[in-house]
């Protein structure tokens, strides 16, 4: 090629996943314990399963609307519904995802013009800074703490808004620090979005993974529903990551844009899975509330066992991660987790991969084996020993 740049700057400017370059590593060792894939460890129910397959011995392998299939975006509408009285029309109001990431960056592309800015706490999942970027925004970082359990501060949100912010992206149950916003704290959120009129692109994949505490939908709040975009989806609570089924829910004019989108990049998602979200739905609660108290022992456990070896870790109260300080290693963030994985065989995400204020921290999954987890904090105990400064 001339000297003509090929790539975009829109993608030369982001930066390549913090968590890839371990994973590589990951892969060319064996006998690694690995605490760093956030994906249940659990197989996809069999009755969900067997919906699938089923769907597949009856010819059910078309596209389907750009929408989704009607019978399951009615599902979604009765479980939004009956969950957290929301309201919405399924034929106009409700689209099926390829996972909640196509869901995100659908969004993004929809709402914001060049030039725009979206406020975001971090530490928070590494897709949503890159979206806003890819659709022409800029990302504003709301640093969060652990003093205040990794919650957003509405004043702190407040303080970072400008004529050029157009919106707000929350992600609680926070990926990766188990946070949880309480309904107060959500509310204050909302009285901002509601001053400023902001639109709030609102992440609660996790939103059935909470321990002692109760998950508030941003929608439901007061005023809320009109200027929230909702997604969800059925990878972590019904172990279906790779069957790629997610939700947006909106008023129609959004729901109508990212379908535009949507209908020219993806078309729709496949239908099998869509048929197999049905099932989840109607009949996987009990498989539900089984995995969500499994992941409640392995959290306790993994929590304790970080206390007890020096790494101090604040008790997460949802999704299935916890978010440990390496700081008494004198060690970054960057380098405990290459290094914990060289010599000691156990694979963790650096927490800087979530943001600037992840660093001194690293990213933890519980979706794994309780073997494995106290396997892991052995390993680990002995690491820190090591390095202790």
């Amino acid at each position: 090629m001339k000297k003509r740049n090929v790539i975009s700057k829109r993608v030369r400017d982001i930066s390549p996943s913090g968590i890839r370059r371990f994973f590589d590593i990951l892969a060319s060792l064996e006998g690694v314990i690995s605490l760093g894939v956030g994906e249940p460890d659990f197989v996809t129910p069999w009755h969900i399963r067997e919906s699938g397959i089923y769907s597949l011995e009856q010819g059910y392998t078309s596209y389907t609307s750009n929408y989704g299939l009607l019978e399951l975006r009615e599902e979604i509408a009765r479980y939004l519904n009956g969950r957290y009285g929301l309201v919405y029309d399924p034929q106009k109001e409700i689209l099926i995802t390829v996972g909640v990431s196509e869901g995100l960056d659908l969004a993004m592309r929809a709402v914001i013009d060049p030039g725009d800015e979206v406020i975001g706490h971090q530490p928070s999942y590494v897709s949503y800074m890159p979206c806003a970027m890819l659709a022409g925004g800029r990302f504003v970082p709301v640093p969060t703490y652990v003093e205040n359990e990794f919650k957003v501060s509405a004043d702190d949100i407040e303080k970072r808004v400008t004529p050029r912010t157009k919106a707000l992206m929350l992600g609680y149950p926070s990926n990766p620090t188990g946070g949880v916003m309480d309904r107060a704290g959500l509310k204050k959120v909302a009285d901002v979005a509601q001053r400023h009129d902001l639109i709030v692109i609102s992440d609660e994949v996790y939103e059935r993974l909470v321990y002692g505490v109760e998950h508030t939908c941003f929608a439901s709040l007061p005023g809320m529903q009109e200027r929230t975009i909702h997604l969800g989806g059925f990878s972590k609570a019904y172990a279906m990551t790779g069957w790629r089924i997610g939700y947006a829910a909106a008023r129609e004019a959004i729901i109508e844009a990212m379908m535009k989108i949507h209908q020219y990049t993806i078309l729709c998602a496949p239908i099998m899975a869509q048929k197999a979200a049905i099932e989840a739905l109607r009949g996987g609660e009990p498989q539900v509330e089984e995995m969500v108290a499994e992941y409640d022992q392995r959290r306790r456990v993994m929590v304790e066992g970080f206390n007890s070896i020096g790494l101090a870790c604040f008790e997460p109260r949802g999704a299935f991660y916890a978010f440990p300080s390496i700081k008494g290693t004198g060690l970054s963030s960057e380098d405990f987790a290459e290094r914990l994985l060289l010599e000691g065989h156990v694979a963790v995400v650096p927490g800087d991969a979530f943001g600037e204020c992840g660093e001194g921290y690293v990213r933890c999954c519980y979706a794994t084996s309780m073997e494995e987890i106290e396997e892991a904090l052995e390993r680990m105990g002995r690491f820190v020993r090591s390095h202790r400064t």
